[in-house]
């Protein structure tokens, strides 16, 4: 740890599109032990890629069980990704004076994107791979609306069709997202629904649900399986998914260097799905596994949602209906509701088996935090930096702040990276809320 300051006067370190990542990293080959694999939903025995071809393309299902470090990132997605990326680091310098803190404070923003967040450096792949296979329409879940609007994105740039099952408690307090979702030419559900017999029978047996991911993604999947000309696709948890979202790390690594950061010496992001922490977080590790830096990283949850905090590391399926391969993850039961928060992004049962994995071997630290501790962050970094961050994201400000408020003096001193996953812009009624004192502290 350090307190020089090497580049006094920069803000945003931003990357020439000449320096936008052209492969993706995958840190399986880089793990001190190997992660548990997938298991048949029916024989229990190691998923195959032959397995996961009814709702996956072969080049995504190729992905999900792929060993190999690097992984080429094809043009036509590249094509796609240079709308906004490469994503600005930016010095929270506002923030830094008004707490008083010794830290040096820096996030990476990928609300620059189409839709507002990190969503699409998955979406876009996932819909290219399906595209090239004769897929004519995806289907989906999805909880604050991020990732349906990312996929609804992504299908319109790929002249494909997109079907989206959005938790209800989203689909009614979110309806922006909706609007952006059909907007690109979704069609968009309130899950649990009457549209399929998993949707039926969980309205029957809950029928004053609010929803939960784990529910909608049994309405797609079962949709998808279906349609004759559909596939399923999923917007975090799975392997494929967060190698995708590395290119988050990757373009990172270079801009600390542009800060004259030889490290960050800590890292915080928020954490539901999983896909957004491992991102930013999963090549930087690298650089810890090679004996190159010492970075910690935190992955903060919400307290009503915490499967990392008190969740059990076990095999269990990704959604209530129990279509999904059986993952080795933190979960709280698939059958568990999480109550309707407005981080809705961060409402799943489980965590993605590869940062569940990095978390059981003590490489990734996990914290939980309450949603009026959430939006406090929230209101302050806007305050400060001008930017309105999704109430996901906040999460992952509120556990940095509270460590740098801990860091006064020059031996204290730390660089500190949040992952800013997204704008809240669509979300301005959970700050609304917050504000006129109607928020819970779970």
């Amino acid at each position: 740890m350090t307190s020089i300051d090497a580049a006094p006067d920069l803000v945003k370190a931003q990357l020439p599109e000449s320096e936008l990542p052209r492969q993706w990293y995958n840190i399986v080959p880089d793990l001190p032990e190997p992660p548990a694999p997938h298991l048949h939903p029916g024989t229990r025995e190691p998923l195959t890629v032959e397995d996961m071809l009814g709702i996956f393309p072969r080049g995504l299902a190729e992905q999900e069980l792929s060993t190999e470090r690097w992984i080429d990132i094809p043009e036509p997605v590249l094509d796609v990704y240079r709308i906004w990326r490469p994503s600005p680091l930016i010095r929270a310098r506002r923030l830094e004076k008004e707490i008083g803190t010794s830290a040096r404070l820096y996030y990476k923003y990928e609300g620059v994107s189409p839709i507002g967040s990190h969503k699409t450096n998955s979406s876009v792949p996932q819909a290219y791979f399906n595209s090239i296979e004769g897929v004519k329409r995806l289907t989906t879940e999805t909880g604050a609306g991020q990732w349906g609007s990312a996929l609804a994105f992504a299908c319109a740039a790929f002249g494909m069709g997109c079907e989206v099952w959005q938790v209800a408690a989203s689909y009614e307090g979110k309806p922006y997202r909706r609007m952006l979702m059909e907007t690109f030419g979704a069609t968009v559900h309130s899950s649990p629904s009457e549209l399929t017999e998993a949707g039926r029978k969980m309205r029957a047996d809950f029928p004053d649900t609010s929803g939960s991911l784990g529910m909608a993604v049994s309405e797609a999947i079962e949709a998808a399986v279906g349609y004759g000309d559909a596939k399923y696709s999923l917007g975090s948890v799975l392997n494929h998914v967060v190698m995708h979202q590395s290119v988050i790390g990757l373009e990172v690594l270079k801009q600390l260097t542009m800060f004259g950061e030889k490290q960050a010496d800590v890292v915080y992001g928020c954490a539901g799905g999983g896909s957004n922490l491992a991102g930013l977080a999963f090549p930087l590790l690298a650089e810890n596994l090679a004996g190159r830096t010492t970075t910690r990283f935190v992955a903060t949850e919400p307290s009503a949602c915490p499967s990392l905090t008190q969740g059990r590391f076990d095999y269990d399926h990704g959604d209530v209906a129990g279509l999904t391969p059986l993952l080795k993850m933190y979960t709280l039961g698939n059958d568990f509701v999480p109550d309707p928060i407005h981080a809705g992004g961060l409402r799943y049962h489980g965590m993605a088996p590869l940062l569940s994995h990095t978390v059981h071997l003590g490489l990734v630290e996990a914290a939980a935090v309450g949603q009026v501790e959430a939006f406090e962050a929230g209101v302050l970094f806007a305050r400060t930096e001008g930017l309105v961050p999704a109430p996901e994201s906040c999460h992952a400000i509120a556990g940095a702040l509270a460590d740098a408020r801990a860091r006064t003096s020059p031996e204290e001193s730390a660089s500190i990276v949040i992952g800013l996953s997204g704008h809240g812009q669509l979300d301005l009624p959970a700050y609304s809320a917050f504000l006129a004192g109607d928020l819970t502290a779970t």
